[in-house]
């Protein structure tokens, strides 16, 4: 037999109690409880729906019976205004009969008689033959002004032209030619446009 300290001894004993204590506790600890299944929460029942009142159908309103559009009255349909017949257009007035070439003029004519002969003779109007007249009037007076081209040529019977002539001082004791030894004084003359019309040949022919 081996020799066992009295210390050690009372370690093992001590160590002995105490696992029997142990032991002792854990047969006492009473097992786990199961946890308790939950209840379900009892379902709410769900209300009961209320019926919709069935709806009531409004009575239809009788359609009033439509009244008849009075007819408008036809607009009386204008009576169509009779076509005036287009006035006839008066025949060409015949010129009268030209007078011969060789048929002279003894006495020079008015205004009017020209302008009745020229109407008489081409079938025109006095008044057209005037207005004519009047026109080639403004014609040369637009030539020969001012500014203007200076020259107007009727064709066949005559040309017109201008010439400026500058001023001149008076001089004295210039011969005269209409009385040969004898002198005279010249007044001064301004500055001045010529008129000076050339007949052409047509014309010179005419008077030959």
């Amino acid at each position: 037999m081996f020799y066992v300290p009295p210390c050690t001894r009372h370690h093992q004993r001590v160590t002995q109690e105490f696992a029997m204590a142990v032991k002792k506790k854990s047969a006492r600890k009473p097992a786990p409880k199961k946890a308790a299944p939950k209840r379900a929460a009892p379902k709410k029942k769900a209300a009961p729906k209320k019926k919709a009142a069935p709806k009531r159908a409004a009575p239809k309103k009788k359609a009033a019976p439509k009244r008849a559009a009075p007819k408008k009255k036809a607009a009386p349909k204008k009576k169509a205004a009779p076509k005036r017949a287009a006035p006839k257009k008066a025949a060409a007035q015949k010129p009268a009969a030209k007078p011969q070439a060789s048929t002279a003029i003894s006495k020079a004519y008015s205004k009017t008689q020209i302008l009745n002969e020229i109407a008489g003779s081409t079938g025109l109007t006095r008044k057209q033959v005037g207005d004519v007249m009047a026109e080639l009037d403004t014609l040369v007076s637009r030539h020969i002004r001012k500014r203007g081209a200076g020259a107007f040529t009727l064709p066949g019977l005559l040309k017109i032209t201008t010439v400026k002539k500058p001023a001149r001082r008076a001089r004295k004791g210039v011969p005269n030619p209409f009385r040969p030894g004898e002198t005279m004084d010249v007044a001064a003359k301004p500055a001045q446009t010529v008129v000076k019309v050339r007949p052409l040949k047509r014309l010179k022919d005419m008077a030959g």
